[in-house]
């Protein structure tokens, strides 16, 4: 390596928190570890929001720079367009001010423009990245079941007339629980809709990595994890890293208006259920209504994260602004907020996650299920409830509740809605029952290996390092 010249990796985040935060963390464990400098372009469908500007702005500002691409339109879409077709779009029509980016950046920044990091939608980059000499990497924010899915997914295209959800028998990958046709992604159960075919046109393109980096570690999925590096005949997979757990460190700047935090204080250790949706999710309005009776019934001291309901799509939220939103609490039954003062607290929007996921009054967690929530339940040892609703959520669920066996799902019943009997006996089984105990067990161990990876001598470490050591060699 030219001891003038340091690597410089560039990070394309396609839109979405989710996919944000895991790969602005990474960039900090990479910086954390090695001599390297690091660009964010941040494609962008509307102006940046306040929260994208803080976690990029948890970057070491001597080694990483940020700069959000100027908004694109999508105007010419269809209004029902599904968000992978979306996120999809933003990105390639970013395309053209990225190349422009990397022009200024290679004739400015003094180092060796090395490797292009895209995440999970971003493959059209790729063909930026070769024109610049670059080396072309993913960064896959879910699971390696996920991941796994996704490699399989040209083949399983080929072979399966019938639309997934019809098939008679269930999708098996290896290393993994069984997963039915109806569990696989959303994007994946209309094969006629341009949400799929954007799906199929990414998973064809990720053999073209040079590698692939996956938000898991060995403990957590070790099957899964192996049968990457002995595949099936006929499969040709780029090498697969896993890297994880990648989730939001440091202190938000964001204050804690509901004053959520100083409420736990006054709970009892491991008494409160935390439940929350994510950053995009949203639920209808009946089923809002049987969350909230459910809630009220189980006795249990909880606090929910709010969103208004919707009773079209369930991820309503994801390219929303808490602006643009009606006050949720409108919504709730008649004299709910009165009922249940004192053993319950509903905060409108938003809550700072891993804050309460790490306050020792916390003791469950009622999530959707996206991964990062996954993880940072893992990282902090609590326990879930599996409530899926868009996205890899339900694959998401499929693994905890038959596979790793850290969460109760409650079930739907003929109509669809989770009524509020089911929702009072899953909590209260949760965090009183035996299988709650069991599942809390089950966590803390997860818990103290999701520790250890991350440790200098740690299997995460070791793989990030791999990595790295590629893009040194690159630099003569």
């Amino acid at each position: 390596m030219d001891e003038n010249q340091t690597c410089h990796i560039v990070f394309i985040p396609t839109p979405g928190m989710g996919h944000l935060i895991p790969l602005v963390e990474l960039a900090k464990r990479i910086l954390n570890t090695h001599p390297f400098t690091i660009s964010f372009l941040v494609p962008c469908e509307g102006l940046p929001s306040q929260a994208q500007k803080s976690v990029l702005g948890a970057l070491p500002k001597d080694r990483a720079d940020s700069y959000f691409l100027p908004p694109v339109s999508l105007d010419d879409l269809p209004s029902d367009s599904k968000i992978e077709t979306r996120i999809s779009h933003t990105l390639i029509r970013s395309l053209p001010v990225v190349r422009a980016h990397l022009r200024g950046l290679q004739s400015t920044c003094g180092s060796h423009l090395t490797a292009l990091v895209v995440d999970i939608f971003g493959t059209d980059a790729f063909d930026v990245a070769w024109e610049f000499g670059m080396k072309p990497y993913t960064f896959f924010p879910s699971n390696a079941m996920t991941l796994s899915f996704f490699l399989h997914l040209p083949k399983l295209d080929a072979q399966v007339s019938s639309e997934y959800r019809d098939m008679d028998e269930p999708v098996r990958l290896p290393g993994s629980v069984p997963l039915r046709g109806k569990d696989l992604l959303d994007p994946v159960q209309d094969r006629t809709n341009d949400a799929y075919k954007w799906i199929l046109h990414h998973t064809k393109r990720y053999k073209l990595s040079e590698g692939i980096m996956v938000n898991s570690f060995i403990e957590l999925e070790e099957d899964s994890l192996k049968a990457f590096k002995n595949p099936e005949p006929g499969y040709n997979y780029p090498p697969v890293y896993p890297v994880g757990p990648l989730i939001q460190t440091g202190a938000s700047d964001r204050v804690d208006e509901s004053g959520c935090l100083t409420w736990l204080d006054d709970q009892p250790r491991g008494s409160v259920l935390f439940v929350s949706f994510g950053s995009g999710g949203t639920l209808s309005y009946d089923q809002l209504i049987e969350l909230a009776n459910g809630l009220e019934v189980s006795e249990q001291r909880f606090l929910w994260v709010m969103r208004s309901p919707n009773d079209n799509v369930a991820n309503a939220a994801y390219f929303s602004t808490e602006k643009e939103r009606n006050n949720p609490l409108n919504f709730l039954p008649k004299g709910f907020l009165d009922r249940t003062k004192g053993r319950g607290l509903v905060v409108p929007n938003w809550a700072p996650q891993v804050d309460v996921l790490k306050h020792e009054s916390t003791g469950g967690f009622l999530t959707h299920c996206g991964w990062n929530s996954i993880l940072e339940s893992v990282v902090h040892g609590v326990p879930l409830i599996a409530w899926p609703l868009y996205a890899e959520q339900r694959m998401n669920a499929v693994m905890l509740t038959e596979g790793l066996k850290v969460a109760l799902r409650p079930k739907a019943n003929e109509d669809g809605l989770v009524g509020r009997v089911q929702i009072a006996t899953v909590v209260k089984g949760l965090m009183e029952g035996e299988e709650g105990k069991e599942i809390r067990n089950k966590m803390k161990e997860l818990k103290e290996a999701a520790t250890r990876v991350v440790s200098v001598e740690g299997s995460s470490t070791k793989a990030l390092s791999e990595v790295a050591l590629k893009w040194k060699s690159q630099v003569n």
